[in-house]
Formats: C-alpha cells, structure tokens, sequence
C-alpha cells in the first residue's frame, strides 16, 4: 500500500470511529427535546434515503433471493429495531461514556455466541480476554462496597442491546458474502425504519408534533443519520476493503476512548481514575478475545454487529 494511499485508508478508519463515538453524544443531545422512538425513527428514515441514494448512485442495488427474505426480517428484528431500545432507553438513564464501554463489549459476548453455535475452537488467549473484559466493566460500574454506580434501569436496557446484536451477528454471518455491506444496512435499515413507525405513532407521534421545531433541535439527528449511520459505515466498508477485516477492527476499541474524551470536553461528564482503569482493562480484554483467526463471514459480521444503523 502506497504512502497515500495508506493515508487516505488510516485517515477514513479513524473518522469512522470518532463518527461513531460521537453518536452517543449526538443522541444526548437529540435526548433533551425528543423522545428515544422519535430520534431512532427519524435517524433511520434520514440513514435509508442516504444509504439508497449512495447504492442507485453506485450501482449496488440487487434483489434479494427468496430464502434471504426470512434472514433479513430477523436481521432487522435484532438491530435496528431490538438493539435500538436497548441502546436508546439506556442512554436516558447511563452517561454517553457508560453506554460506549459497555457497547463495546458486544464482539466479546458475540464471540461467546460464535462459539457455542458454531463451535468455533477458541485459544486460551481467548477465553482470558473474555473474563478480562468483563472484569473490566465491574471495575468500571461497580463501587468499592460492591453496589453500582450506575442506574440498573439504564444497564438493564444496554444488556437488551449486547444480547440482541449477538443474534445479528449469528444472522448476518449467514448473509455476508452474498450481498454487499452497504445494501445489507440499506435493507435492514428501510425494515427497521418500518417496524419503529407503529410505535413512533402510538407513543411519540403527539409530543412530536407538539414540540415547536427548529434547526437546531434537529442538528443532532441529522448528524446521527448522515455521519454516525451513513458516513461511518461507508468510511468503515472502504478501510475494511484496503487493509482488511481484522487490522480495521482494532480500531474499532478506540470508540469508547473517544467517546470518553469528547463527553468530557462537550457534556462535562466526570471521569474517575476507577473509570479509566476500567475501560482500559475492557479494550485490553477485547483485543485479546478477538485474535482467534475465525472463519471470513463470522469475521466480518462481528465487526458490523453494533455499528450498521
């Protein structure tokens, strides 16, 4: 890879990471006037007519064969639409920082879900990198007298999160390699956008249109659709295709980091050294549980699982 070209491939990697480490600000924000429902309704109406426009304009649309219909139905039942409350809810009550470390844990509960479905044959630096991780995030949210620091509603929606996207990742494993990432979000995306309108409309639909609206309300929303659901992914699929699934992947640790730093700088959440440690012992322990040489299509949808929507 040519010094140019290795730029342009690091440098979209990494805005691909602060993209998604600003969702979790961006839905903060969007939290302070409208309800979860609305703001994951609207994302994904903005995402689908981005993502169709950029598959027209690429050439990227196919049908989809009979069989798959039944797995992009379930595909969608896992992430957007289950994945979503859980992430969504859960951020109405946890800090953007929270939410970003515990999220991360999802490759590390996926390759849990890998191994007892699939039977994959895992290395001791694997298991040690799973019970590594999940120390890490009782140093994190645990106090010294063994009482939580954080709100068990807000962790109990995560927790809806990271066991929904192990069954995506199950489901999308099936699909990769037979149609491109980007229709494959496309799709998933226009089905869960579908599934959020009966509930938009029966919870959120009044207080919607009662809320007087402007430019700025809608900001965060707009940037959730346009950077975090659309221009991530593509910056993502593009790395992926230069330097590979694997070394893309490493990156994807740095989202809580990142999300850490900018919610320190713009929503002054407090960080404590227990907070820090914590975190630290996570990445190291999804670093660790990852490095197992797992087959190319449960590869790849393990790096999509948390991120497509």
């Amino acid at each position: 890879m040519k010094l140019n070209s290795k730029v342009k491939t690091y440098s979209a990697v990494v805005l691909a990471m602060i993209f998604w480490s600003f969702s979790f600000i961006w839905f903060k924000e969007a939290n302070k006037t409208f309800y979860p429902l609305t703001i994951v309704f609207i994302r994904l109406l903005f995402s689908v007519i981005i993502m169709a426009i950029f598959l027209i304009a690429t050439k990227n649309l196919v049908k989809i064969k009979k069989p798959d219909r039944r797995l992009f139905m379930m595909l969608a039942l896992f992430e957007p639409f289950f994945y979503f409350i859980g992430e969504s809810f859960g951020l109405t009550y946890v800090s953007a920082t929270v939410c970003s470390v515990l999220i991360s844990t999802i490759p590390v509960v996926a390759t849990i879900g890998a191994w007892l479905i699939f039977k994959e044959r895992l290395k001791a630096i694997n298991y040690g990198g799973i019970i590594l991780s999940f120390i890490g995030v009782l140093v994190f949210i645990l106090n010294k007298d063994g009482s939580l620091s954080f709100n068990i509603k807000g962790l109990g929606f995560l927790l809806l999160a990271v066991i929904t996207a192990v069954g995506y990742n199950l489901t999308l494993s099936r699909l990769i390699g037979n149609y491109s990432p980007v229709f494959i979000v496309g799709v998933q995306n226009l089905i869960g956008a579908v599934l959020f309108l009966p509930l938009f409309i029966i919870l959120d639909f009044h207080h919607f249109f009662s809320t007087p609206f402007t430019f700025n309300m809608f900001k965060p929303i707009i940037e959730l659709a346009f950077f975090a659901s659309c221009g991530a992914f593509i910056l993502f699929a593009y790395s992926v295709g230069k330097m590979g699934i694997t070394k893309a992947n490493v990156f994807s640790n740095c989202i809580p980091v990142f999300t850490a730093l900018f919610s320190f700088v713009l929503l002054d959440e407090k960080l404590t050294f227990q907070n820090i440690l914590g975190m630290a012992i996570v990445i190291a322990g999804l670093v660790m549980s990852q490095m197992n040489g797992r087959k190319s299509n449960i590869d790849e949808a393990l790096v999509l699982t948390g991120k497509t929507a």
